[in-house]
C-alpha cells in the first residue's frame, strides 16, 4: 500500500461499510453558490501597472485537484492532490501531498463536500507555507477570497498572513459570477474598454467581511501580449496601500508563453496537482484491494454497475479516464 496514506484507506473502508449497513440520507438542500456581483464598467477605475521584477521576492502558490477513482449514484472515493510552488527570479521549488476520500450521497451533496475538502487541503497547505515566507513575499491562492465556514478557505490563513503583512492573493481561473449592469461578462467588458499594456481595474466589489468577502474585487491584466484577463481579489488587510505596488510585481511572473498572461506559480501549482494515469491506476487497485479485504466489493461494485453504463458505451474503463472535477 502507498506510504503514508494507511489512514486514508482505513477511513474510506469505514464510511463505504457505514453506507451499507445504514445507507444514504438523501439531502434536498440546494447548494449554495457564490453571490453574483454585477456592476456598471467605468474607465476611471483602471490603472495601469508597471512590469518591475523583484528579485528579493518569492511568489508562493497553492493548487489542488481532485479524480474520481470509483463512483456509484450514490457515493464516490476521491483522490486529491494539494500542491505548491515556490517562484524567484528563475528558481523554482515544489512539493505537494495525497490523500484519499469517500464520500457519501448524491452528486450535488459530494461536489459541495469535494469543494470544501479542496479548500481546507488548500489552505492547510498555505498555512504551512506562511510560516516560511517573508513580508514582502506574496501567497497566492486559485479562487475568489471567501473565508469561514462552509466553501470556504480557513480564516486563520487570512489571520496569519494579515499578522505579518504577506501579500494574500486569489487569482480566478474563472470568474461566471462577475457580470456587467446588463448581465453580460463582467471580464470581456472590461477588457475593451482598458488601456493598452498591463492594467488593474479597482475595486470591482469592497471586501465585506460581513459576507465572507475579505477581499476587494479587482480585474487584471498582467502580460500586454495576453487577451487574457483575470477576476483577482486583494485581501482588505492590503489595500490601504497603493495597489498599483501590490499588483505591479505580478506581471514579472505572468509573462511565460505557457499560462497566457497567468502568474506562473499558479500555473505551475496546478500542473503539479496533476496526477499521472499511472498513479491512478494504482490507487485505483489499492481501493479495490482494500474494499475486497473487508467484505465490501461485491455489493459495491454492483451499484458502480448501475450507475457507469453510459461510460462504457463511450469506452470508458476507469471514472478518472472520463470525469475530472472543477476546481471553482
Amino acid at each position: 500500500m502507498n506510504g503514508g496514506l494507511e489512514s486514508d484507506f482505513s477511513e474510506m473502508e469505514k464510511i463505504m461499510r457505514d453506507y451499507i449497513e445504514k445507507g444514504c440520507v438523501m439531502n434536498p438542500e440546494k447548494l449554495k453558490v457564490e453571490p453574483v456581483i454585477s456592476t456598471i464598467p467605468s474607465t476611471s477605475n483602471f490603472t495601469t501597472l508597471k512590469a518591475e521584477k523583484k528579485r528579493d521576492v518569492h511568489f508562493f502558490a497553492v493548487d489542488c485537484s481532485t479524480r474520481t477513482l470509483r463512483r456509484a449514484n450514490n457515493w464516490a472515493i476521491y483522490v486529491y492532490r494539494v500542491s505548491y510552488a515556490v517562484v524567484q527570479n528563475r528558481d523554482v521549488d515544489w512539493g505537494f501531498k495525497e490523500t484519499i476520500r469517500a464520500v457519501k450521497g448524491d452528486a450535488y451533496v459530494r461536489r459541495k463536500i469535494m469543494q470544501e475538502t479542496r479548500l481546507q487541503l488548500e489552505s492547510e497547505m498555505a498555512l504551512r507555507l506562511e510560516r516560511i515566507a517573508d513580508d514582502a513575499d506574496f501567497i497566492l491562492l486559485d479562487g475568489a477570497s471567501y473565508f469561514g465556514g462552509e466553501r470556504r478557505f480557513n480564516v486563520m490563513l487570512y489571520e496569519a498572513c494579515a499578522r505579518r503583512g504577506i501579500k494574500l492573493l486569489t487569482i480566478s481561473k474563472q470568474s461566471p459570477m462577475l457580470r456587467d449592469n446588463k448581465g453580460r461578462d463582467l471580464i470581456a467588458a472590461t477588457s475593451i474598454l482598458g488601456p493598452k499594456g498591463c492594467w488593474v481595474y479597482h475595486p470591482v466589489k469592497k471586501a465585506n467581511i460581513h459576507d465572507h468577502l475579505y477581499g476587494d474585487v479587482s480585474i487584471i491584466k498582467l502580460c500586454d501580449e495576453s487577451p487574457r484577463t483575470f477576476r483577482c481579489d486583494i485581501m482588505n488587510y492590503l489595500v490601504d496601500g497603493n495597489v498599483q505596488e501590490i499588483i505591479s510585481p505580478l506581471c514579472s511572473i505572468s509573462e511565460d508563453p505557457r499560462c497566457s498572461g497567468y502568474p506562473v506559480a499558479l500555473w505551475l501549482a496546478h500542473d503539479f496537482s496533476s496526477l499521472s494515469e499511472t498513479k491512478l491506476v494504482q490507487y485505483y487497485v489499492e481501493v479495490e484491494d482494500t474494499l475486497k479485504k473487508a467484505g465490501l466489493l461485491d455489493l459495491l461494485r454492483k451499484e458502480e454497475l448501475a450507475c457507469n453504463f453510459a461510460d462504457e458505451l463511450h469506452g470508458v474503463k476507469h471514472a478518472f479516464s472520463w470525469e475530472r472535477i472543477p476546481n471553482a
